[in-house]
């Protein structure tokens, strides 16, 4: 009871207005990302609506803003254009199917193995890409465009040193729509982005043939969207909870993606995901539970459906100061600042992860380069981390080794390589109590060293093997096999 009172009636007020503040930006990129698509706009209005609703009950990170999204419109192109609407809301159901059985898997624990630099690059990226999508607006238009951004952005920032009881956003909007229509300027609005719904959702069954055939060309792509759905939405989660310093469960967010989707593909609209511009404008205009979210979606079918012919008079100028801000808030400016600071390892991967993005518009491309580029690093840092002492005991006649560090595929070369197998001797103690073997490559190094020795005349002996290295020792090494021993020896 404590839990429901804390992330539904704990912020009611604030919860209310955040969520009017986002319905109101989600209209104009809900239609927007309807014609990446290439549907219509109801698709991605009712979309955002649905996934807004259902995501406020079922999802595992209060405050967030998930919606229909440019990322997942981007994958939806080639199936619209190629079989039609009907298959685009089948492959949004499987979606949600997918994501589900992710949720159920535990797989948004795989989040851990994201390092702090690409989710800043990603951070990055997406405050770039946000400020991009604006671009179109404020190309070839008249200089009252750029004055009415400039008056938005102007009332977003200072309109909070009079008072923080109203969201300064939702004020710009109000106020620039106002002088918009008492002015009569000529300047591009929300109804010019496309015709908005003036009915509700229905519910129904995608009109397609339930086959293989079906399931072949709709796998694919639900697949990944299922992917880039749930990173985009495990990636928001994660800066979300450092804007308001509280903690998510992201296996409960993956299942709550998929029952979005679910519903949404049953109710005419395209698949979506976690949106970080919406939901940094949510907290950032004081949303903090699941109230906001939900308010989201139901002012949003408000919003288009009952008081539409009001909605269309909003000026995108409007909108374009508020994702302007947005997009600055976003930005990590302290990461430009840490460049030189910081190892240039995680510069190079921030780097990159923003590079990738930008250049592609793939959020999962961007992310993925980062995490295999954390990954690279990583090995190459630890495996520089090995130390081989020896010394020479019983008058010359024994060589002791003792090993310190980590053995595994990126340092077995230097492993293999730090022992003297030319040397005379009678005997080798290799010590590895302050080394651990981590995979087959590490007990093949091990393998190579005793096998040359023995081959030069040499007694060898391992001691200090700890349990860990000990059952992948006796699993996968051959010193110790004669026959194997052999066939190595052969080769």
């Amino acid at each position: 009871m404590n839990s429901i009172r804390q992330e539904w009636l704990a912020n009611i007020r604030s919860d209310l207005l955040a969520g009017l503040v986002v319905a109101l930006a989600l209209i104009p990129e809900a239609i927007a990302f309807s014609i990446i698509a290439g549907v219509d706009p109801k698709v991605g209005l009712y979309a955002s609506f649905c996934i807004a609703t259902v995501i406020a009950f079922a999802g595992g990170r209060p405050g967030m803003i998930s919606a229909a999204t440019g990322a997942m419109a981007l994958v939806m192109v080639t199936l619209v254009k190629e079989h039609g609407l009907q298959y685009l809301l089948a492959a949004t159901v499987l979606t949600g199917v997918l994501q589900m059985l992710a949720g159920w898997l535990r797989l948004g624990s795989l989040m851990r193995f994201v390092s702090r630099s690409v989710i800043t690059g990603f951070v990055n990226a997406l405050a770039i890409l946000i400020f991009m999508a604006q671009l179109p607006e404020l190309t070839n238009v008249t200089w009252v465009v750029y004055a009415m951004v400039a008056a938005g952005l102007g009332i977003i920032y200072l309109f909070p040193l009079l008072t923080r009881a109203v969201p300064s956003p939702l004020v710009a909007i109000l106020v620039l729509t106002g002088i918009s229509v008492v002015l009569g300027l000529d300047i591009r609005t929300v109804g010019d982005m496309g015709e908005l719904p003036d009915s509700l959702p229905l519910f129904l069954l995608p009109d397609v043939p339930l086959n293989l055939q079906t399931l072949s060309i709709i796998l694919p792509v639900s697949a990944t969207l299922a992917v880039v759905g749930l990173l985009e939405s495990m990636m928001t989660a994660s800066i979300v909870d450092d804007l308001t310093d509280t903690g998510s469960n992201k296996n409960r967010e993956c299942v709550g993606q998929g029952v979005a989707n679910i519903a949404t593909g049953f109710l005419g609209g395209m698949a979506g995901c976690a949106m970080i511009g919406q939901s940094v404008i949510n907290v950032k205009s004081g949303g903090r539970g699941r109230l906001s979210t939900l308010a989201a979606g139901l002012f949003l079918l408000v919003l288009v459906v009952f008081v539409g012919d009001w909605v269309a008079l909003i000026p995108m100028a409007a909108l374009v100061s508020v994702m302007i801000m947005v997009s600055i808030g976003t930005f990590n400016w302290d990461s430009i600042r840490n460049l030189r600071e910081h190892p240039k390892s995680s510069s190079v991967v921030m780097l990159a992860t923003v590079a990738v993005t930008v250049s592609t518009h793939d959020l999962a491309q961007g992310v993925l380069t980062g995490v295999l580029l954390s990954g690279f690093f990583f090995a190459h840092k630890v495996g520089q981390v090995l130390h081989v002492a020896s010394m020479a005991e019983d008058e010359g006649r024994t060589r002791a080794y003792r090993i310190t560090g980590q053995v595994f595929f990126a340092s077995a070369e230097a492993f293999i390589r730090a022992f003297d197998f030319r040397e005379v001797i009678e005997k080798v103690r290799i010590d590895v109590s302050r080394a651990h073997f981590w995979d087959i490559t590490a007990i093949s190094a091990l393998d190579k060293v005793v096998v040359k020795f023995r081959r030069e005349g040499a007694a060898v002996e391992v001691i200090g093997l700890n349990e860990a290295s000990a059952t992948m020792v006796d699993r996968f090494g051959v010193h110790d096999k004669p026959d194997a021993v052999e066939r190595l020896m052969g080769h």
